[in-house]
Protein backbone atom coordinates (compact mmCIF):
# COMPACT_ATOMS: atom_id res chain seq x y z
CA UNK A 1 0.00 0.00 0.00
CA UNK A 2 1.51 3.21 -1.13
CA UNK A 3 1.19 6.35 1.40
CA UNK A 4 2.00 9.76 0.79
CA UNK A 5 2.22 11.96 3.54
CA UNK A 6 3.34 15.76 4.16
CA UNK A 7 4.39 17.58 6.99
CA UNK A 8 6.52 20.42 8.01
CA UNK A 9 2.58 23.17 7.81
CA UNK A 10 2.38 25.60 10.32
CA UNK A 11 1.67 29.29 11.06
CA UNK A 12 4.08 31.98 9.52
CA UNK A 13 4.08 35.74 9.10
CA UNK A 14 3.91 37.25 6.13
CA UNK A 15 7.89 37.26 4.60
CA UNK A 16 8.70 34.00 6.57
CA UNK A 17 9.41 30.37 5.22
CA UNK A 18 8.54 27.16 5.79
CA UNK A 19 9.67 24.14 4.53
CA UNK A 20 7.31 21.15 3.32
CA UNK A 21 8.14 17.46 3.20
CA UNK A 22 6.37 14.77 1.18
CA UNK A 23 7.46 10.97 2.15
CA UNK A 24 6.85 8.09 -0.10
CA UNK A 25 6.12 4.91 1.61
CA UNK A 26 5.30 1.37 0.88
CA UNK A 27 6.25 -1.03 -1.85
CA UNK A 28 7.75 0.94 -4.63
CA UNK A 29 9.92 0.65 -7.60
CA UNK A 30 10.06 3.95 -8.73
CA UNK A 31 8.36 7.43 -8.72
CA UNK A 32 7.93 9.28 -11.50
CA UNK A 33 6.14 13.39 -11.47
CA UNK A 34 5.22 14.38 -8.35
CA UNK A 35 3.95 17.91 -7.49
CA UNK A 36 2.40 20.02 -4.62
CA UNK A 37 -1.16 21.52 -4.73
CA UNK A 38 -2.91 23.47 -2.90
CA UNK A 39 -6.49 24.44 -1.55
CA UNK A 40 -7.73 27.60 -0.25
CA UNK A 41 -11.06 27.76 1.39
CA UNK A 42 -13.58 28.10 -0.77
CA UNK A 43 -11.27 27.90 -3.92
CA UNK A 44 -10.50 25.04 -6.21
CA UNK A 45 -7.68 22.83 -5.62
CA UNK A 46 -4.24 24.23 -7.72
CA UNK A 47 -1.03 23.32 -9.08
CA UNK A 48 1.59 25.26 -7.39
CA UNK A 49 4.94 23.60 -8.38
CA UNK A 50 5.86 19.86 -9.73
CA UNK A 51 9.10 18.12 -10.45
CA UNK A 52 9.66 15.14 -12.90
CA UNK A 53 11.17 11.83 -12.41
CA UNK A 54 14.48 13.39 -13.69
CA UNK A 55 14.28 16.69 -12.13
CA UNK A 56 12.68 19.05 -14.56
CA UNK A 57 10.32 21.50 -12.57
CA UNK A 58 7.63 24.15 -13.32
CA UNK A 59 5.52 26.31 -11.16
CA UNK A 60 2.56 28.40 -10.89
CA UNK A 61 3.31 31.96 -11.38
CA UNK A 62 2.00 33.11 -8.12
CA UNK A 63 4.85 31.09 -6.14
CA UNK A 64 7.58 32.08 -8.77
CA UNK A 65 10.97 33.27 -7.76
CA UNK A 66 9.41 32.56 -3.74
CA UNK A 67 8.92 28.83 -3.83
CA UNK A 68 11.93 25.62 -4.75
CA UNK A 69 10.65 22.02 -5.42
CA UNK A 70 12.89 19.58 -5.27
CA UNK A 71 13.31 15.56 -4.58
CA UNK A 72 15.61 13.22 -3.07
CA UNK A 73 14.86 10.28 -4.71
CA UNK A 74 16.52 8.00 -2.48
CA UNK A 75 14.66 8.69 0.15
CA UNK A 76 11.49 9.17 -1.68
CA UNK A 77 10.83 12.54 -0.47
CA UNK A 78 10.02 15.75 -2.22
CA UNK A 79 10.63 18.99 -0.76
CA UNK A 80 9.15 22.15 -1.23
CA UNK A 81 10.70 25.44 0.23
CA UNK A 82 8.58 28.57 0.48
CA UNK A 83 10.27 32.16 0.74
CA UNK A 84 8.89 35.49 1.25
CA UNK A 85 5.68 33.65 2.16
CA UNK A 86 2.34 36.22 1.44
CA UNK A 87 -0.96 36.49 3.29
CA UNK A 88 -2.21 34.64 0.21
CA UNK A 89 -0.60 31.20 0.20
CA UNK A 90 -2.72 30.24 2.93
CA UNK A 91 -3.97 27.25 2.11
CA UNK A 92 -3.97 23.20 2.43
CA UNK A 93 -0.82 21.89 0.39
CA UNK A 94 -1.00 18.44 -0.62
CA UNK A 95 1.44 16.12 -2.32
CA UNK A 96 1.00 13.97 -5.57
CA UNK A 97 2.85 11.80 -7.05
CA UNK A 98 3.45 8.71 -9.85
CA UNK A 99 4.30 5.60 -8.31
CA UNK A 100 5.01 2.10 -9.70
CA UNK A 101 4.37 -0.12 -7.31
CA UNK A 102 3.26 -3.74 -6.46
CA UNK A 103 -0.27 -3.70 -7.30
CA UNK A 104 -1.67 -1.14 -9.05
CA UNK A 105 1.38 -1.55 -11.09
CA UNK A 106 1.10 2.49 -11.65
CA UNK A 107 -1.37 4.84 -10.31
CA UNK A 108 -1.55 8.29 -8.34
CA UNK A 109 -1.81 8.92 -5.39
CA UNK A 110 -2.77 12.12 -2.81
CA UNK A 111 -1.18 12.87 0.36
CA UNK A 112 -3.67 13.97 2.91
CA UNK A 113 -2.90 17.58 2.98
CA UNK A 114 -0.46 19.79 5.66
CA UNK A 115 -1.97 23.51 6.49
CA UNK A 116 -0.06 26.65 6.15
CA UNK A 117 -1.07 30.08 7.35
CA UNK A 118 0.48 33.01 6.79
CA UNK A 119 -0.64 35.57 8.91
CA UNK A 120 -0.51 39.61 7.96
Amino acid sequence: QVQLVESGGGLVQAGGSLRLSCVVSGTIFSINDMGWYRQAPGKRRESVANITGGGSTNYADSVKGRFTVSRDNAKNTMYLQMNSLKPEDTAVYYCNADVYSRRPLYANYWGQGTQVTVSS
